[in-house]
C-alpha cells in the first residue's frame, strides 16, 4: 500500500469537500439565509466541515480496499424560511453551487497543470515533483467525479435537491417521500453499475478536455 498516495488522496478529498460545502454556505448567505455564516460554516477551514466518519474514515477505507463506500462532509444547514420569495428556486441555486464549485476547482487545477513546468519534468516516481503532479491530476479527476456524482437526481444529493425545486404539487410530495431511502437507492445504483453508467460518459468527456 502506498501510504503517501493514500494521504495525498485524503488531502485532495478534504480540500474538495471543503470548497463544495463553503460554496453552499456562500450562496445561501448571498441569497438571504445567514444560518451557515452564523454557525461558522462560511469558511475554507476544513475543520468546520469535517465529518469524522464520512470525510476521513469511509474515504480511507474506500481508498485502501476499493470498496464502494460513500464519503461526505457535514451538510451546510439552510433555512428555506429565510430565503423569502421564490425560495424553491433559491434553494436550487444553493444546491447547485456545490457541484459547480467542484467543476471550477477542477478547471483551475487543470490550468495549473498545463502552464506549470512540473508536468514536463522527467522525474522519479517517488520524488516530490512527481507526487505534486499526481496530486494535481487527482484533484482534477476527483472534483469532476464529485460534481457529477452530486448532481445525480437522488436525495439527499445536490441533484436531488435541484430536482425537488423543479417539481411541484403531488410530484414534489412523492419525491420527498424518497428521501429516507436515498442512501439505499444510491447503493443500489452503485452496486448494479447503473451509477457509473450515468457518470462515466460525461466524466470522460470533461476529463478529456481538462487533462
Amino acid at each position: 500500500m502506498d501510504f503517501v498516495q493514500l494521504l495525498l488522496g485524503l488531502v485532495v478529498l478534504l480540500v474538495s469537500l471543503t470548497v463544495h460545502e463553503a460554496a453552499h454556505a456562500w450562496s445561501a448567505d448571498r441569497l438571504g439565509d445567514p444560518t451557515a455564516r452564523t454557525l461558522g460554516r462560511l469558511s475554507l477551514n476544513p475543520a468546520v466541515h469535517v465529518d469524522p466518519i464520512g470525510t476521513i474514515l469511509f474515504p480511507l477505507i474506500a481508498m485502501a480496499t476499493n470498496l464502494p463506500l460513500i464519503g461526505w462532509a457535514k451538510p451546510v444547514p439552510v433555512n428555506p424560511a429565510r430565503l423569502g420569495r421564490n425560495w424553491r428556486q433559491k434553494f436550487m441555486v444553493i444546491a447547485a453551487a456545490g457541484p459547480a464549485s467542484n467543476l471550477v476547482l477542477a478547471a483551475c487545477v487543470a490550468i495549473v497543470l498545463r502552464i506549470a513546468p512540473i508536468g514536463d519534468v522527467n522525474v522519479d516516481a517517488t520524488s516530490i515533483a512527481w507526487r505534486l503532479v499526481q496530486a494535481l491530476a487527482l484533484a482534477v479527476q476527483l472534483n469532476v467525479f464529485l460534481a457529477l456524482f452530486n448532481m445525480v437526481p437522488v436525495p439527499p444529493l445536490d441533484g436531488g435537491n435541484v430536482l425537488a425545486g423543479l417539481l411541484t404539487g403531488q410530484m414534489a410530495r412523492a419525491f420527498d417521500q424518497l428521501r429516507p431511502w436515498g442512501f439505499l437507492i444510491l447503493y443500489g445504483l452503485m452496486l448494479t453499475g447503473v451509477l457509473w453508467t450515468i457518470i462515466n460518459p460525461p466524466a470522460s468527456l470533461l476529463l478529456s478536455w481538462l487533462l
